[in-house]
């Protein structure tokens, strides 16, 4: 039965030109086309699976520059980085397109995307804001410069928020001050928060109460510092005699 099956499979391949016996059996099979690509990582994303979806997306990127599929890609591949929570490399993959075509009409988009991922990036009020900062520069700059667009009214909320975690932040600072009995640091934290973080009213009410007590410490501390400061010199001109 082998040998009739080998037989069977050898008169088929006869009337391929010999070339055609040789790709069958030893060349690689073709590589998806770039529509191919394309569709797959939409596929992708739609069904959640957003590593495969990066991985089309950034061979369309590399492989495939002058594709009618490369922009769209781009602007998928920071998409598929953010769902993927991967924000760090969402905010740079945002910032290239933005770079390579500032005058497309996604950039309003792009601009809120990647307030969206500094914000989302953001651990806890603990920790740097330096991302937190970089969001609010995107959102002010959408705002400004595309107010009409949507995303310049969804950007509104976000600039709140953004900056109710920066009053936060200081605010943790001051308390961190505080229960350091650095007195007077904290009070010129307290200080700046009600400055310059006026609208965030429940942030900037707490800060007003501590400041007030904060810099009654402070003199306190400043007056029982100079009087120890007096009687140690009072105390080494009498050691001196």
């Amino acid at each position: 039965m082998k040998v009739l099956r080998c037989l069977l499979l050898l008169m088929l391949l006869l009337p391929l030109p010999g070339c055609g016996i040789l790709d069958v059996f030893f060349l690689p099979p073709a590589e998806d086309t770039v529509q191919e690509l394309f569709e797959g990582a939409n596929d992708a994303v739609r069904e959640k699976d957003y590593v495969r979806a990066i991985d089309y997306y950034t061979r369309i990127k590399d492989n495939y520059p002058f594709s009618p599929y490369a922009l769209q890609s781009e602007l998928g591949l920071g998409d598929a980085l953010y769902l993927d929570g991967r924000y760090a490399d969402a905010v740079e993959a945002y910032k290239d397109f933005e770079l390579l075509h500032p005058r497309h009409e996604a950039i309003p988009y792009v601009l809120y995307r990647i307030g969206m991922a500094d914000l989302k990036a953001f651990i806890s009020i603990d920790r740097p804001t330096t991302g937190v900062k970089e969001a609010l520069e995107y959102f002010n700059r959408l705002r400004e410069t595309y107010p009409d667009s949507e995303y310049a009214v969804a950007a509104e909320n976000e600039i709140r928020g953004a900056r109710h975690i920066l009053a936060e932040h200081e605010l943790y600072q001051a308390d961190v001050f505080w229960q350091m009995k650095k007195y007077g640091s904290a009070w010129k934290r307290y200080t700046f928060i009600t400055e310059e973080y006026a609208d965030v009213s429940d942030i900037c009410e707490h800060a007003r109460t501590k400041g007030i007590a904060a810099y009654y410490l402070y003199r306190e501390q400043s007056s029982e510092e100079s009087r120890r400061a007096v009687d140690g010199s009072w105390r080494d001109w009498f050691s001196w005699m």
